[in-house]
Formats: structure tokens, sequence, C-alpha cells
């Protein structure tokens, strides 16, 4: 297992994160879902792996995740010895205030998160999305109150069009504030639009990126054929990984992956993963396993010979570019 550090700071990761987004999920979804008992697994093959990086939020199964997490997780190992990412700011019920990044739901929401993690800090908060509603100023200023306490040790971000994040760095700058270390958003080979604008802002500005849904949905994983058949459980049942959703320059992607994983004798998922590692802002990808396996392979292809060239040239060549989003500008 490789490790370097999260963006311009200090804290040391291994470059494989393992996210929670499943734990607590039993019953909820058809294609993965754990209570504590299945999650102990898991945990403990990472750490045997050398992972010490595991993401989660309070709205992951409305706080089930994080309950699983400090339950299990915690009592597993030295609390020093592993990195502890959450997030803040969606939905965690239909009051007011139980939502959005305002002060007094921040500051809540990070003293019941402790508690169900069962840990006096957390590693790197992140804004889970931003609530439209919230000055920077005021939800900035609040993390760095969380960081001036030692309930944080950095901040983060997630999902949001980087003219966004670079206000935040302005504010941070601004009234010295703790700046934001790394960024969690979607990217992978298949959707790559973060290129344009993030991930330059991100290598800019010292955040490093820890992208969910590497392999898209499990797409990148190559087992699924194009029309329908043979497809996994979860492209069955997660609307977000419809046979629909892919194009033919997807399809061309993948076959390209199944090409230089033969040569390389390993499987296309990993070679997904080395992909990613080879963009001088990655950190660590967070991945979502519901296999034992899953995790064995990503940590194989931590220490394999990195992509060369070539082959992230026949990777990236068939992708089609989608249409900015605009954010609503």
């Amino acid at each position: 297992m490789k490790f370097n550090p999260l963006g311009r700071s200090g804290l040391i990761v291994s470059n494989v994160c393992l996210g929670g987004n499943s734990w607590g999920a039993k019953g909820r979804r058809a294609w993965a879902g754990f209570d504590a008992d299945d999650s102990v697994p898991f945990f403990r093959r990472a750490l045997d792996l050398g992972i010490n990086f595991f993401d989660t939020a309070d709205a992951y199964n409305m706080g089930l995740s994080e309950t699983i997490m400090g339950e299990t997780l915690m009592g597993f190992v030295p609390r020093e010895e592993i990195v502890i990412s959450t997030k803040v700011g969606l939905k965690m019920g239909d009051k007011p205030n139980r939502h959005g990044l305002g002060r007094k739901h921040i500051l809540a929401s990070i003293d019941a998160q402790l508690k169900r993690l069962k840990t006096d800090y957390v590693d790197v908060y992140q804004v889970h999305r931003l609530d439209n509603l919230t000055p920077i100023e005021e939800f900035m200023e609040t993390l760095d109150i969380l960081v001036r306490s030692g309930r944080v040790r950095y901040i983060g971000a997630s999902t949001m069009p980087a003219y966004r994040l670079a206000q935040m760095l302005a504010v941070a700058d601004r009234y010295g504030y703790a700046r934001p270390i790394a960024m969690q958003n979607l990217y992978n080979l298949i959707q790559r639009e973060e290129e344009r604008d993030m991930n330059v802002l991100c290598l800019e500005a010292g955040l490093g990126l820890i992208p969910y849904s590497p392999l898209a949905r499990g797409f990148l994983a190559a087992n699924r054929v194009k029309g329908g058949g043979g497809d996994t459980e979860r492209a069955k049942n997660d609307a977000g990984a419809k046979q629909d959703l892919y194009r033919d320059c997807d399809w061309a992607i993948v076959d390209a992956l199944k090409k230089i994983a033969a040569a390389r004798g390993c499987k296309p998922a990993q070679v997904a993963l080395l992909w990613l590692w080879s963009k001088a802002v990655m950190a660590a990808p967070i991945i979502g396993a519901t296999k034992l396996e899953q995790l064995d392979d990503a940590a194989a292809a931590s220490d394999m010979p990195p992509l060369t060239a070539a082959e992230v040239a026949t990777l990236e060549a068939p992708y089609q570019w989608r249409p900015h989003p605009g954010w609503g500008l």
C-alpha cells in the first residue's frame, strides 16, 4: 500500500480509501448493504491491507454508517493510526435547521457525529453539499471554530462548482480561516468533466482529490454486456447504473480497459484505478467495496507499475465531453 499527503497538508493517507455508504444500508438496497456485523470483515481486511483512510457522512443511512464505524472500526486500532473523514450539509430531518450549513446545524451535527463515531475528533470534515442560503463567510468561520476547538483536524469539500470552491479558498485566505485540503468529487474514466475546472483549481490550490464512484458504479469493472445481458445486481437495481445511461464511447473505454488489463495480467477495475493514480491531483479514490476481493484488488493495484503515457492515451482517446452543466448560470 502506498501513502501520500492529502493535498498540501501533513495528513498522510493510504491511496485507497474505504467508503461507508453501504454501512447501515442493509435492507435498503438490493446490491449492497451491511449492518455492524457484516461490516467487521471489511474493516479488518482494509486494516490488514494497510488502508488507513475511511470515509463516511452523517447522511449515509441517516447516521447508521457513522454509528457502525464507531461500534466496530474504532475498537480495532489505535485512533491515531487511522484517518476518518465525514461530512455535513445534507438533510438529516424534516424540521428547520436539520440540514444545510448554518452555524446552528453544523455545531449540532459535529457533536452528534462524534458521539456516533465514538471519537473526540474527525480528521477531515467535509462540506457535503452547499445549501445556496448560508453565506460562505458563516460556514467557513464555523468550520474554523471546529478546527480551533480540536473537534476537527482539517476541512474539505464535495461536489460543487469550481468557482464556489474558489470562493471558499478566498474567504479562508482573507480571514485566516482553515483552508480545505481535499475535494471529494465525481471523477472516473467515463465522467471526466471535472478536468475542465475543478481538478485544475485543486492542483493549483493544493487540494487532494478523493473521488467517489471511481469505477462509475461498477461499470468500469467491465463485467457488463452492452444491451443488458449479464448485468450485475447493481446494474439491475441501481437507477444510476442503468444501461441506457452509458454511451457508445463509454463502452469503447471499457474495451480499452479490457485490452490493457489482459496485456498486464490484471483486472479492468485495477487499470481504472491506475488511471486515476496517474493524475497529479489524485490522493485516494474512495472504494465502496461490497466484496472483500474488491479491497484485495484495489490494494494490489496500488503496488502495480504505473500506466505508461501510451496506455493513458489509449484509455482517454474514446472519451466524448458532455456539455458543461453550467451550475445554473
